[in-house]
């Protein structure tokens, strides 16, 4: 694939409000995970890694703040990485990799990362396996570097408020899909697989995940923190919240 066989910016426009839809305030996480990276970022030219970083969003927001950065990104998905590849061309270095595998991290280009950061795209991983992940994250970073994860993570104290604003969040997302506000997950990747472009792509990705992706594991905030701290970071905290999601942050 290359940038002129589909509109690349028409797709991540389209894939960023199918994503807003689940979360409104997907812009604001980002800005304060990127936020949290700059504060550790004392060179012109970071090296970065966005984890599962799908079609590169981060990446792209990333890349206006630091226009020097040398980003890598990591993710499965034949589809996602197709829109990364067409959107950020040589500027970042994409890289295939399955993270239940333990040895996703030696397929990296680099060591010493100055920050590694993802969002809502962990949530997919068994228990045991993100336990583990998350030390795996600590020894590619540098001393001092940083790493985030936004998702979903509820608040440990307030499990009956949580369920009511996620029911309220699901009404809300299902209201703008009867009004055609916007495309709902499925019917983007309805969409998705009708480009001519971007069909075999899909196709590809039904044979990586016959059965899609069926792990959800959606642990309070605290227990995130509680596998941060014994995967060994030296500073363990959350630098933001909305709703029943949060942005966790770790330094090493």
């Amino acid at each position: 694939m290359t940038p002129y066989e589909l509109d690349a910016r028409a797709w991540q426009e389209s894939w960023d409000r199918q994503q807003e839809a689940y979360l409104p305030d997907r812009e604001h996480r980002l800005t304060a995970l990127l936020d949290a990276v700059e504060a550790v970022v004392d060179s012109p030219t970071p090296l970065l890694l966005d984890l599962a970083g799908g079609t590169g969003s981060i990446s792209l927001r990333a890349l206006e703040r630091f226009p020097q950065a040398r980003p890598t990104l990591v993710d499965l998905d034949p589809v996602l990485l197709g829109l990364a590849e067409a959107s950020l061309a040589d500027r970042v270095t994409i890289v295939t990799a399955d993270l239940l595998d333990p040895a996703w991290s030696t397929t990296l280009p680099h060591t010493g990362y100055d920050a590694v950061f993802t969002a809502t795209a962990l949530h997919w991983l068994p228990a045991d396996r993100l336990t583990t992940l998350y030390a795996e994250v600590r020894e590619i970073l540098r001393p001092g570097g940083l790493f985030v994860n936004a998702d979903h993570m509820p608040d440990d104290g307030l499990p009956g408020l949580s369920d009511k604003l996620t029911a309220r969040a699901t009404a809300r997302r299902d209201a703008r899909y009867r009004a055609g506000a916007v495309l709902s997950w499925e019917n983007w990747w309805a969409h998705a697989a009708a480009d001519p472009t971007l069909g075999p792509l899909v196709e590809k990705r039904r044979q990586v995940y016959p059965s899609g992706h069926s792990q959800d594991f959606l642990p309070p905030v605290g227990w995130h923190l509680d596998a941060l701290r014994a995967a060994g970071f030296s500073e363990v905290g959350t630098i933001w919240r909305g709703g029943t999601d949060a942005a966790v942050a770790a330094v090493r």
